[in-house]
């Protein structure tokens, strides 16, 4: 029978590319998986991370083979980016994508008797022919989900197959209440004598179907009476199970569960689940923690995923690479309906190999997680239109999607759209259902803009299903104040946001999906914004999962079956002024507040809860309750609120832009714009600025005054931006960037000839 080995313990890793050691390296540091060299410096601030390739060593015995002809296979669960396996020397594998699993026959290399040396070279480094190139995370390296050896007898469920299961279940409900569970397996060197027994086994371990097939034609349907469907609420699991049995003796044997439940989008009705209209309202998840970076154990994505569940979500969009199976799995038994998607993201690159490594990458991720079912939804790529339009890039895509349906025709595809793709463009009908990333509210417009794009949207294309893949904005526990505005990143004008957004979506069922971005702040070592460097704060969570933003509980309010309530503004603790608002969050009608032990005021509200209240001088207890849910904070009333609540940049911002537009000098800045021949202008891209220093510091310059963004190239996210025009980037910053400024800032330009 199969026996599965844990590799974890006992590594030893060197931080340089030493090569390919002739013995087991003593000398080098002695480690466990799962393992990444980027745990600190992948989000520590300092401007970059170590990208390299680098050795990592382990000692291991031959397992025992009670049957003639056994097999032996490493198994790596993921390697960030690129990664070469040895065994004795000897290279097995090399393998490029660095979010899925795989695995390698080294039977022939192994000494029956003696020690054995795996060694493993991980890469992180770019290299064209593997996505991602570029985006907004960081790329961990690594063997970062542990490795295994599979012992198997000769004749034995595939693992050869892309990483698979060697079984694929298809359930698919009947009219009558039963269920048809269509079952196929595949065999490696099976003859005649072998048969697979399938056996389904219902949630309390009863068998409710079977069937033996020959082993060289193992494709099987079964019907299962009086199924109960996995649904969100009710995320029931069937286990099966398929042994590879010769007469009386059982040689393999491999189980997964599965989920019977129809599911569906509709443009007008939105997401539609065993016949039900089930608006998916949830959050996007990166995988790494804290100084952990994505090396996580099993407790870490339970912990994840239970998190998600407690705000109530009931969707979870797995961003931007294929995630563990311990998170998967997790999804399947608390009832998330997941999106799960390719790292085809920000930056196409034109190199054939790269479309090649994303049709792998594609058949990776399906045929290893065909059987979960929680995921409803295969995902093509994420804002790939940053870099623009051309033929080719459909053609790729509509090759994706070809391949989603042959490997899968029973799930749903997606894509992320980035919120220039214009209305009207020939990416649109390509997967079955759409999404767009939009800011408005943060990077560009008001956030008021979000309703009426949508409804614009759904008007123009009543043909699509329509939902929003991304939004969101940055909050940083520090920085507070009574006068929240955008940019000014505090968890007041966070929590504003979302409350608004909670509300658009609310309003509009016919949204198929919405995904907060992001569940947890996450690590992006080019990121510098907001006194946070070298990661994203558009969590809902820290990065530790310590703190729930308050913007965490505006979604619980929403979402959650639970009573709650809660007070907003606990880390806006010291208060000036003769009044002071306290915003209350809750899923009950009607919210008492009380200050210092006496009822203010009782409030009916849907949500949200606004009371005004003038605090004593010193320390005031203030109490929310709402029936039998309660919660309390304490402020301080102070004369003067600390300088730290206020993120210096926000003042500076502002004397940035008067001074911007005093050094404009005399220029009409309401003529229209001019584009001199042979001089740089906004309707230039990045890459061409960047050839001439003096105008490449002044688009900086800008840049930065009304997004809080710092280019350069070659650093940051230059990747991402270069083939952006200024003029598009500065028509993302919206309302941020004041009337006449895309003018002065090209008639500065225009000053300069083109190199």
């Amino acid at each position: 029978m199969r026996n599965i080995i844990n590799l974890n313990q006992g590594w030893r890793f060197i931080q340089k590319d030493a090569g390919l050691p002739e013995s087991f390296p003593e000398d080098w540091e002695q480690i466990c998986l799962p393992h990444t060299w980027n745990a600190v410096d992948g989000h520590d601030g300092n401007g970059g991370y170590d990208r390299g390739t680098y050795w990592y060593a382990k000692k291991f015995r031959t397992p025992k083979q009670p049957l003639e002809g056994g097999r032996v296979y490493v198994e790596v669960l993921a390697a960030g980016q690129q990664a070469g396996v040895y065994v004795n020397g000897n290279k097995v594998i090399y393998h490029e994508g660095g979010y899925s699993a795989f695995r390698a026959d080294i039977t022939e290399l192994c000494r029956e008797e003696d020690e054995n040396l795996l060694v493993i070279a991980c890469s992180n480094e770019r290299k064209d022919s593997v996505y991602p190139q570029s985006a907004d995370f960081t790329f961990y390296g690594g063997l970062y989900r542990g490795v295994n050896l599979i012992s198997v007898p000769e004749v034995h469920f595939d693992l050869d197959y892309y990483g698979g299961p060697g079984i694929q279940v298809t359930p698919k409900p009947c009219e009558d209440g039963g269920a048809v569970f269509e079952m196929v397996s595949w065999t490696v060197n099976a003859d005649e004598n072998f048969t697979v027994m399938y056996s389904v086994r219902d949630a309390e371990d009863r068998e409710v179907a079977c069937a033996v097939r020959p082993a060289g034609d193992a494709g099987v349907s079964v019907y299962v009476p009086d199924v109960t469907r996995w649904d969100i609420d009710n995320p029931y699991l069937y286990t099966v199970t398929a042994t590879l049995q010769r007469r009386n003796e059982a040689y393999d044997e491999v189980s997964v569960r599965a989920g019977v439940r129809s599911f569906s989008c509709d443009p007008d009705k939105g997401f539609i689940i065993n016949g039900a209209e089930t608006p998916l309202r949830g959050v996007s998840r990166h995988q790494d923690q804290l100084y952990k970076g994505n090396a996580l154990t099993r407790k870490d994505h339970y912990e994840d995923a239970e998190m998600i569940k407690e705000l109530g979500a009931n969707t979870i969009r797995l961003a931007h690479y294929q995630h563990s199976q311990d998170f998967y799995d997790a999804c399947d038994e608390l009832g998330f309906v997941v999106w799960a998607e390719i790292p085809f993201i920000s930056v196409f690159s034109k190199d054939p190999e790269a479309h090649q490594n994303c049709i792998s990458q594609m058949k990776e991720l399906i045929i290893q997680n065909y059987n979960h079912p929680s995921i409803c939804f295969w995902g093509i790529s994420n804002e790939i239109l940053i870099g623009g339009m051309s033929d080719k890039l459909i053609e790729n895509h509509k090759e994706l999607q070809a391949l989603c349906k042959e490997l899968d025709p029973t799930r749903l595809t997606a894509i992320a759209h980035v919120s220039m793709t214009p209305v009207e463009s020939p990416i649109h009908g390509i997967t079955d259902v759409e999404s767009y990333n939009h800011y408005f509210g943060w990077y560009g417009g008001r956030m008021e803009d979000n309703g009426q794009w949508l409804d614009d949207f759904h008007k123009t294309h009543p043909e699509i299903c329509l939902g929003v893949s991304e939004y969101g904005c940055e909050g940083i526990l520090t920085y507070h104040g009574p006068n929240p505005a955008c940019k000014d990143y505090s968890e007041e004008y966070q929590a504003l946001y979302h409350e608004h957004m909670a509300k658009v979506l609310d309003e509009r069922p016919w949204i198929w999906s919405g995904h907060v971005w992001n569940m947890f702040d996450f690590g992006c070592a080019a990121r510098d914004e907001g006194g946070v460097a070298g990661r994203n704060n558009k969590g809902l969570v820290t990065m530790d999962r310590k703190t729930k933003k308050d913007s965490y509980y505006i979604y619980q309010a929403y979402w959650s079956k639970k009573p709650m309530v809660h007070l907003c503004g606990r880390r806006y603790a010291q208060r000036a002024g003769e009044t002071t608002e306290i915003r209350v969050y809750s899923n009950q009608t009607a919210v008492e507040l009380y200050l210092n032990g006496e009822l203010m005021e009782k409030k009916s509200a849907e949500k949200v809860f606004v009371f005004t209240v003038a605090l004593k001088d010193g320390f005031n207890t203030v109490l929310a309750a709402a029936g039998n849910v309660k919660d309390s904070m304490t402020l301080e009333k102070v004369e003067k609120e600390p300088s730290i609540y206020v993120l210096p940049e926000v003042n500076e911002r502002a004397e940035g832009v008067a001074n911007w537009f005093k050094l404009a000098g005399d220029l009409d800045l309401k003529a229209p714009l001019e584009f001199p021949e042979g001089k740089y202008s906004v309707k230039d891209k990045m890459e061409e600025i960047a050839k001439c220093p003096e105008a490449m510091k002044i688009t900086a310059e800008a840049v930065k005054l009304i997004t809080n963004m710092k280019i350069a190239p070659g650093e940051g996210m230059w990747d991402m931006m270069k083939s952006m025009t200024v003029e598009s980037l500065v028509r993302m910053a919206g309302s941020m960037a004041p009337e006449g400024f895309l003018e002065s800032l090209n008639g500065k330009l225009i000053k300069f000839d083109k190199i």
